[in-house]
């Protein structure tokens, strides 16, 4: 791998924007913390003196709400150790176990909320409301509508899913206290009381949010397709270069959140030296980290012909042969050797195909059907950020 840059072309050091990181991570972890438990406090009397679970319920998730932006803290820690011998790609891989433990706990309190729900359905219990005490509760639904988007908006801003699944749960909880006002009003006008079932939908809605955040988290972990935006964004950076006709085979591997390195392979003139060659590659690297922040691990080359105009006809055959199929998406890296009468390209299939390689048989067989005198050379490759 290449050595990380200093800085990235704006006078700013990436140890300083990690810092920043850290420090705005953490900040908005102990708001969440500090939040949580005051309103935790307010709910937890409210329930006591109305008698209402629902209520309880959501203060508990308050308590369990903070408890998560603990783990925010630890992990956004742990991730910031300097990269040693045992673990060479650092440790930022850790916020996204840190974003599935908070997850786990949302679906335990959606688990245990759901228990105490069917009891007190089993056995319910009679509330008693008050005015003051649902102004005050109507105070913490606001209170957790804005740090709901506050938390949220940071995470996004500083790409942190611990933060945004914290700021999605808060959101939620304030629909969910909003609900319990909704339930204590009926309950004042109509003497019907919903605690119990409004209990049970609660639990159902946290424990749906918290299998939700384990998928998707499990998701990264196990690795995503390339995202689109950023991958034409690279080729585009590397096809500005004058001398690169083509850039195809991005491959890009996360280490964590905004730790990106890849691949990717180019197409140049079969006339290029070593040291032009080798002067354009280093080029490449250096933009696409300034520009993207994505080291650029391997750059593979394939040569175009340009000498020879056989070559150059045969290579527009060929693509009108394979572009006649709808799945095919893209050739690339096509090269005819004369002297072993060898043609070699790459075709992208698919993935809408119903059978990849069906297709890529049945195009393979129609280019040496038209040129039967060559030993096709063929790789069925994959576009990883395929939309």
């Amino acid at each position: 791998m290449r050595p990380i840059q200093n800085d990235d072309g704006n006078g700013t050091s990436n140890a300083a924007k990690a810092d920043l990181r850290e420090r705005t991570i953490i900040k908005t972890s102990v708001i969440g913390i500090l939040a949580n438990v005051a309103l935790a406090a307010f709910k937890a009397v409210i329930g006591l003196m109305t008698n209402s679970i629902a209520i309880l319920l959501d203060a508990v998730n308050n308590i369990s709400d903070a408890g998560s932006s603990i783990i925010t803290i630890i992990g956004t820690k742990l991730a910031n150790r300097e990269a040693d011998k045992k673990h060479p790609f650092g440790y930022r891989r850790i916020e996204y176990m840190s974003a599935i433990i908070i997850a786990v706990i949302v679906l335990y309190a959606g688990i245990t909320a759901l228990t105490e729900s069917v009891k007190k359905i089993i056995t319910p219990d009679i509330p008693e409301y008050s005015i003051l005490p649902l102004a005050i509760l109507t105070v913490a639904v606001i209170v957790k509508i804005l740090l709901g988007r506050y938390v949220k908006s940071v995470g996004v801003r500083v790409n942190s899913d611990s933060l945004i699944n914290s700021g999605e749960d808060a959101t939620l909880d304030s629909i969910i206290s909003a609900s319990t006002v909704v339930a204590a009003v009926i309950f004042i006008t109509c003497n019907i009381s919903l605690e119990a079932w409004l209990g049970a939908v609660i639990s159902l809605v946290i424990i749906r949010s918290g299998v939700e955040m384990i998928r998707e988290t499990v998701s990264k972990l196990l690795g995503e397709r390339n995202d689109p935006e950023l991958a034409r964004a690279i080729r585009k950076t590397v096809t500005d270069f004058p001398d690169v006709r083509g850039a195809y085979d991005l491959v890009l591997n996360n280490y964590g959140p905004d730790v990106w390195s890849g691949s990717i392979h180019i197409e140049v003139p079969d006339t290029f030296s070593a040291d032009r060659l080798d002067r354009l590659i280093r080029e490449i690297q250096n933009k696409v980290y300034k520009e993207h922040q994505v080291i650029l691990t391997a750059i593979g080359v394939y040569s175009i012909n340009t000498q020879d105009a056989v070559s150059i006809e045969t290579e527009k055959k060929v693509r009108e042969i394979v572009f006649a199929n709808k799945y095919i998406r893209e050739l690339h890296g096509f090269y005819l050797t004369k002297e072993t009468n060898t043609m070699r390209f790459d075709i992208v299939v698919s993935f809408d195909a119903d059978d990849r390689r069906a297709v890529f048989r049945e195009v393979t067989d129609a280019v040496r059907e038209v040129f039967p005198e060559y030993n096709l050379q063929v790789t069925m490759d994959t576009d990883f950020s395929e939309e």
